[in-house]
């Protein structure tokens, strides 16, 4: 009898990093794949991404509609206790052996809760990573705790898991599963790029994506208004917004964008949602990508091109020499562009080692479920001296 492996996904950079991962299960015998869509996926405000997943042929077995209208945090609250009571209803038809998840989210952490209390085995991707300037910080680390495959991004991440109690046997350094589709996605060329965008490259080309910083109240406006008026010193140069995710305020980004593309058409564009192919590709013609972005850290260096993180919201991660650390002050922001801009930077960049991995993360993940058949939900506290180095 094949296993029935159930896959969650709310987003559309999620599914963008869990997709080889979705086909290799679908093409695999030993598995029966169900696919759950929810949260951003079937909102049209986010650009309702459930047609993405459609049009790639996947079957979609469960929607969940847990997304509130609304980014504060009683919505926010409310839409995690909505997509428990559907992700219920959801597994209790399903009955699936097991439940992969990915990362950190809200509608991540209610389906591992829910999971949980069914006594679905749990295997998590990209657990014990730092981002201290969100509350994803906690969530990921709490999804940790209830999951009992773990498949960490670097050695470094792998300790982090069994630090906070996992078996080391149950915990495997992958590498970043964003890197498989790089490294087996054919990219658009330089005109099919720009004809998706209906844009003309310029002599400077930047990728913006910001989100809320989520421990801090109130900053986002602030913040985002620090970059645009860093940005818009530049000549010459097209700037690519993406929106901000579902958090908290990220309302408020996405009316800034917007705002700020009207009236500046003739150097600025948007998108709700790129999708992966569109967005590989545009790492390819960038010359640097600005924002606190998880991609920015993980998927960017390998394009060898650099990366300006601003902010506290991705604090905390192994970051390679590529990127370039600043406050969200204007100021700081245009010397770390004229930095990225120099060709000793640039040099640099194509020196940078790869730190997450090979991009043969879905191998590696699919090897270890499939010789993983009994899994013991009553997990055992793994305990190590303080001064010991696993």
């Amino acid at each position: 009898m094949k296993r029935k492996i159930a896959i969650v996904t709310g987003t559309r950079a999620e599914y963008g990093l869990l997709k080889p991962l979705i086909k290799a299960i679908n093409n695999n015998v030993d598995f029966e794949l169900q696919l759950i869509a929810c949260a951003m996926h079937l909102s049209p405000e986010f650009g309702k991404t459930i047609k993405e997943i459609e049009k790639d042929g996947f079957y979609v077995n469960k929607k969940i509609e847990c997304l509130l209208s609304s980014d504060s945090a009683v919505g926010i609250s409310k839409s995690i206790g909505l997509a428990n009571i559907s992700f219920a209803d959801a597994f209790d038809d399903l009955k699936s052996d097991l439940i992969i998840l990915l990362g950190d989210r809200t509608e991540i952490l209610a389906a591992a809760t829910t999971a949980l209390i069914f006594g679905i085995p749990i295997a998590h991707i990209h657990g014990g990573e730092n981002t201290e300037g969100a509350y994803d910080e906690a969530i990921r680390h709490a999804i940790t705790k209830m999951s009992h495959l773990h498949f960490a991004s670097t050695d470094v991440h792998k300790q982090r898991i069994i630090q906070l109690g996992e078996q080391p046997a149950m915990v495997f350094n992958v590498g970043a599963i964003g890197l498989d589709s790089i490294k087996k996605l054919k990219l658009l060329s330089k005109v099919d790029f720009e004809q998706s965008i209906k844009r003309k490259l310029q002599k400077q080309n930047i990728l913006i994506t910001y989100h809320p910083v989520t421990q801090e109240k109130a900053t986002a406006s602030h913040q985002f208004e620090q970059i645009l008026r860093a940005l818009d010193k530049l000549d010459d140069t097209l700037l690519i917004f993406t929106h901000a995710n579902s958090d908290r305020d990220g309302r408020i980004i996405n009316e800034m964008i917007c705002q700020y593309v009207q009236a500046n058409s003739n150097k600025a564009c948007e998108f709700k949602s790129l999708g992966q192919l569109l967005y590989l590709s545009a790492l390819q013609y960038v010359d640097v990508v600005v924002g606190n972005s998880s991609s920015g850290i993980i998927e960017v260096p390998y394009f060898k091109k650099p990366t300006i993180n601003i902010g506290d919201r991705q604090k905390g991660r192994v970051k390679s020499d590529s990127i370039i650390d600043v406050d969200n002050k204007e100021r700081e922001i245009q010397k770390a562009l004229e930095m990225s801009f120099s060709r000793d930077f640039k040099e640099k960049c194509l020196l940078v080692k790869q730190l997450y991995g090979n991009g043969d993360t879905t191998e590696q993940i699919l090897s270890v479920i499939s010789s993983t058949t009994e899994i013991n939900l009553k997990k055992p506290f793994f305990d190590f001296p303080l001064d010991k180095k696993l």
